[in-house]
C-alpha cells in the first residue's frame, strides 16, 4: 500500500510570486507613467514659453501682445496634449516697465500651469493630484523695429 506524500508548501511558491508581483508592480508601474507625464508637461510648458515670447514680441503693443501671448501659450499646451487646465501667463520686462514693446526692451515671460496624474480615481481623495510646472523665456526686443508709416496715395 503506498502512503500519501504530504504536500506541505509545495506550489506556494508561484502563488505567493504572483502576488507579491502584483502588490510591487502596480505601483511601480503608476510611478513610471507619472514621471513620463509629468515630463511631457514639462516639455509642453517649455515651449508654451517660447511660443509666448515670440507672440509678444512681435505684437504692437502690450496689450495686443498679452492677448498673443496667452492665446499663444494655450495653442502649445493643446499641441502637446495638455487640455482642460488652468495656464498662467505672466510678462514681466525691463528697463522700461510701462512699455515693453520701447527700444532695448528685455522681456521675461512665464507660464505657469499644472499636469493631472494619471490612473487615480476620483473617490481617492476629491481633486486628482496635480503636478504644477512652470517655465519661462527671455526675449530682447530689437533696437531697430519696423514702424508702420502712413504712406498716402499718390
Amino acid at each position: 500500500m503506498r502512503r500519501p506524500v504530504p504536500r506541505g508548501d509545495r506550489g506556494s511558491a508561484i502563488v505567493e510570486l504572483v502576488w507579491l508581483g502584483i502588490l510591487l508592480l502596480v505601483p511601480l508601474l503608476w510611478i513610471v507613467v507619472s514621471v513620463f507625464q509629468v515630463q511631457g508637461g514639462a516639455f509642453a510648458v517649455s515651449s508654451a514659453a517660447r511660443s509666448a515670447g515670440r507672440a509678444f514680441a512681435l505684437a504692437p503693443d502690450d496689450v495686443s501682445g498679452q492677448r498673443a501671448a496667452e492665446a499663444a501659450a494655450r495653442q502649445a499646451l493643446r499641441d502637446q496634449g495638455i487640455e482642460g487646465v488652468p495656464v498662467d501667463v505672466s510678462v514681466t520686462c525691463t528697463p522700461y516697465p510701462t512699455s515693453c514693446h520701447s527700444g532695448t526692451s528685455v522681456i521675461t515671460v512665464v507660464v505657469t500651469s499644472r499636469v493631472v496624474l494619471p490612473l487615480m480615481p476620483d473617490f481617492l481623495g476629491g481633486d486628482r493630484p496635480s503636478f504644477q510646472l512652470d517655465s519661462s523665456h527671455t526675449v530682447p526686443i530689437g533696437r531697430y523695429r519696423e514702424v508702420q508709416a502712413d504712406v498716402a496715395d499718390p
